[in-house]
């Protein structure tokens, strides 16, 4: 068991008596905007926690502070010590994206993604969920074949806290004669492969049954090492599920040749941050999909910490012109229904809303196709409200 929250993914569409009120449970939610197009998106995800308020029998108590490039021009750093208290108090935190050009000259240590990089460091957010999904509507929206695309549904798990990201030395050295070295390190524990692996052979038995480990033992000591430690934990504790090794390079061509080949995905931190970009962009847009950071479970309350991001960034190209795509950030938050607090009809039922709204041809600007209707965020974010409304009531 993964403990309270990470539990079976399920299809179910709830009838009207889900929302019937009996005994109120409240939870708290912690919601950093960020920068660009974070606070457009997040609106919209604001509308349907409002509507779960409204008409369901949880209630989310919300808090708003800011993170990432805001925060460094309000607060002279990328997270406040006062939002990292908040951070590590609530019961799950929603961020909406962070960095852009404003803040290129800005220092390494105070850039706005190291206030992205404390929150999974000091929240030990080790597990990142990233699900690579094609929806039916979108099948032909892919730089790649239908057939290759068509009913995709695969989840990478990257490593989250550990690896070259966070290993020391990290520095850039003055060697004399106008020569530098720069350094980086990558480092893992034990413990740190170990309890990836159990995330990936757990959730592969609620999915596929597969579990393929991606790493460069052919070149790298940590690669030899991980692929060692995951193929323990397999023959000792998940011998049911299919386990097989993929060099990463290996696994970003197939990635690209046939990707439904794939079930769960489980790499380092550096490999998983390319690897799933790649499989972002299979389904044809980066502002498709969501994504989950979590850490272990409470030993008292069962409860793990947990951050839910959209993949996609801070699009400051396109901030405050109406025009993102909130799709992936509602979806973090059904992520956040479906691991943090166990409302699976409800999650699907977000889910399900999502897929209906695209059914209906509404797109937009960076999934906009022929014969589609074109429309900005908050008309993106009260369709999908409303799906969520008429299919509650169904």
């Amino acid at each position: 068991m993964l403990g309270y929250g990470l539990l079976e993914h399920t299809h179910c569409i709830p009838n009207q008596k889900a929302f019937e009120e009996t005994s109120v449970t409240t939870h708290s939610l912690l919601l950093l905007p960020g920068d660009g197009i974070g606070p457009e998106v997040m609106a919209e995800t604001k509308k349907l926690i409002g509507w779960f308020n409204e008409n369901g029998s949880v209630r989310f108590e919300t808090d708003e502070d800011l993170v990432g490039g805001i925060a460094y021009d309000t607060h002279g750093k990328p997270v406040s010590e006062a939002t990292m208290e908040k951070a590590l108090a609530t019961d799950a935190v929603l961020l909406g994206a962070v960095g852009g050009p404003k803040w290129d000259n800005a220092g390494y240590d105070v850039r706005p993604e190291a206030g992205l990089l404390r929150l999974r460091k000091d929240m030990e957010l080790f597990a990142n969920l990233r699900p690579a999904i094609c929806y039916p509507a979108l099948a032909d929206g892919s730089s790649l074949k239908k057939e290759v695309i068509e009913g995709l549904d695969i989840l990478i798990i990257r490593e989250l806290t550990g690896g070259v990201y966070f290993g020391e030395p990290k520095t850039i050295e003055d060697l004399g004669n106008g020569q530098q070295r720069a350094i980086d390190t990558q480092v893992y524990d034990t413990y740190e492969v170990e309890r990836i692996a159990r995330i990936a052979f757990d959730l592969a038995r609620t999915r596929g049954n597969k579990v393929t480990s991606m790493e460069k033992r052919n070149v790298m000591k940590t690669g030899v090492f991980w692929n060692e430690i995951v193929t323990q934990i397999h023959e000792k504790e998940y011998a049911d599920v299919e386990l097989e090794h993929v060099l990463a390079d290996a696994g970003g061509m197939q990635l690209v040749r046939w990707p439904k080949q794939f079930d769960v995905i489980v790499t380092d931190n550096l490999f998983g941050d390319m690897l799933s970009d790649i499989a972002a962009m299979l389904t044809g847009s980066l502002g498709m999909l969501p994504s989950a950071s979590l850490g272990a479970p409470d030993p008292k309350t069962k409860r793990r910490k947990a951050m839910y991001e959209p993949v996609h960034g801070s699009a400051p190209d396109i901030a405050g012109q109406g025009i993102a795509n909130p799709i992936a950030m509602i979806g973090s938050f059904g992520m956040a229904l479906r691991y943090s607090f166990n409302m699976l009809k409800e999650a699907d039922l977000v889910e399900k809303a999502i897929a209906a709204t695209l059914d209906k041809g509404l797109r937009t600007p960076d999934i906009m196709a022929d014969g589609m209707t074109r429309i900005g965020t908050s008309e993106m974010g009260d369709a999908i409200v409303a799906e969520v409304a008429a299919l509650a009531a169904a």
